[in-house]
């Protein structure tokens, strides 16, 4: 059980020291005046630091070093 463990846990680690962060977009009403309405689109960035994605990918690694099968 270990071993798919620590292959999701290089995965998760790779991917965050690759992209740094997860970006996302959302509408937001700028204006509501009854039938007349404004949206405008509001990026939103959710920062990973380096030293989780290493922590998560030296884990891995260990766990799949250290697997018996």
């Amino acid at each position: 059980m270990t071993k798919p463990i620590g292959f999701l846990l290089i995965l998760i680690g790779l991917i965050g020291l690759a992209w740094g962060g997860l970006t996302y977009t959302r509408k937001e009403k700028a204006v509501d005046l009854g039938p007349i309405e404004i949206t405008r689109d509001h990026k939103t960035t959710i920062p990973v630091p380096p030293i989780a994605g290493a922590i998560a990918l030296v884990g891995g690694i260990a766990l799949v070093a250290t697997s018996k099968n």
